[in-house]
């Protein structure tokens, strides 16, 4: 059946939000069976569970744990319904996992800070603050800088003169943005992340490396993610570009004047070279390098740790060292495993030739 009260979630005594089998059954329109009463206050994975969580089964992989999960309610896919098990509650929905996401927050609801300015804080001659921003303690505004309505500054940000920042934004604790830097609404920057820094580009003269200067800009677009401990350079002449919706995981680097498309995403320690752009939609998984000056198409995969030196068309996929389209890198990676049995017959049939 579907579940039809009321799906508020009640607060327990600490805090936790407790949700019934029932109130998911309609969060998530799915069919109920078992005892719709039975609520629970957390998330964990089959195996972990017990009766106070919620879990989820969207894998045969893990059919084999619905058999002796103690979770409360389960959130099953069709092709498991009548996998082996015995919760209190399961609930047969189509993508167990993308349900799961959209009741997370129910569970576990994150509060913004209170409105208001820090004592500790510094706001800078000229600066503009929108309706209901919070600012953290210790937190530098640069003179001339504007921030949106409902922008929240972690504690010991710097915000940079003139930087722009639009509505709803978040920026963790110890962020900075330096000057030249435009972020859209909705954008979240974690803790340790450097944006619109100098790039790296020197020119030889007079036996030194000269510094070139850095007067372009930093352009994050709306409903952008930029994961701990990245960095963005800021544009020599041109700008750097993040298109909206894009999300950055931690420790990637973004040299100056890349340009980066709308929905990519970008997986740890990724590194993209000065002037190089990125199509829409792309995905460069975790340790990929990007060499300068080079594209990207729309739509493009390139696999983890590969390296590329040269354009990759769009919806294509690459690997590899050096990247190239990846059928073609697996092929060579099966070549060369084979080549030491190779060496070994030849370096046989040479011994017999000497020793005949």
């Amino acid at each position: 059946m579907i579940g039809s009260t009321d799906s508020r979630p009640s607060i327990s005594g600490d805090g936790a939000s407790t949700i019934t089998a029932e109130a998911i059954a309609a969060l998530v329109s799915g069919e109920l069976i078992g005892d719709g009463k039975t609520a629970v206050s957390g998330v964990a994975p089959l195996d972990r569970a017990d009766a106070s969580h919620l879990s989820i089964l969207s894998s045969g992989k893990y059919a084999p744990m619905m058999a002796t999960t103690k979770a409360g309610v389960v959130l099953v896919d069709p092709e498991f319904r009548d996998a082996a098990g015995a919760p209190r509650a399961r609930i047969i929905v189509k993508q167990p996992l993308e349900k799961l996401l959209s009741l997370l927050p129910r569970f576990y609801p994150q509060e913004s800070p209170a409105p208001g300015v820090a004592s500790t804080a510094r706001i800078g001659k000229g600066a503009s603050l929108g309706e209901r921003v919070s600012v953290g303690e210790y937190t530098i505004i640069g003179a001339r800088a504007k921030l949106g309505d409902g922008v929240v500054i972690g504690p010991h940000c710097i915000i940079g003169d003139g930087v722009s920042i639009g509505d709803g934004t978040r920026l963790w604790p110890g962020v900075t943005i330096n000057s030249g830097a435009t972020l859209g609404a909705r954008t979240v920057i974690h803790s340790g992340a450097r944006i619109a820094c100098d790039g790296f580009g020197y020119v030889f003269r007079d036996g030194a490396h000269q510094k070139i200067p850095h007067v372009g800009r930093c352009i994050i677009g709306d409903d952008v993610e930029i994961g701990a401990n990245t960095t963005i350079d800021r544009g020599s002449i041109d700008d750097t570009v993040v298109g909206n919706g894009t999300k950055i995981d931690n420790l990637v680097q973004i040299g100056h004047n890349v340009r980066i498309g709308e929905k990519c995403l970008l997986i740890a320690q990724v590194g993209i070279a000065g002037s190089a752009t990125i199509g829409d939609g792309a995905v460069l998984a975790g340790q990929a390098g990007v060499s300068g000056h080079i594209s990207i198409g729309a739509g493009a995969r390139v696999a983890a740790q590969a390296g590329v030196f040269g354009d990759i068309p769009a919806g294509e996929t690459w690997s590899g060292y050096p990247a190239r389209p990846h059928r073609e890198a697996l092929r060579a990676s099966a070549a060369l495993f084979k080549l030491a049995g190779m060496m070994r017959r030849l370096e046989k049939l040479l011994g017999e030739a000497d020793s005949t």
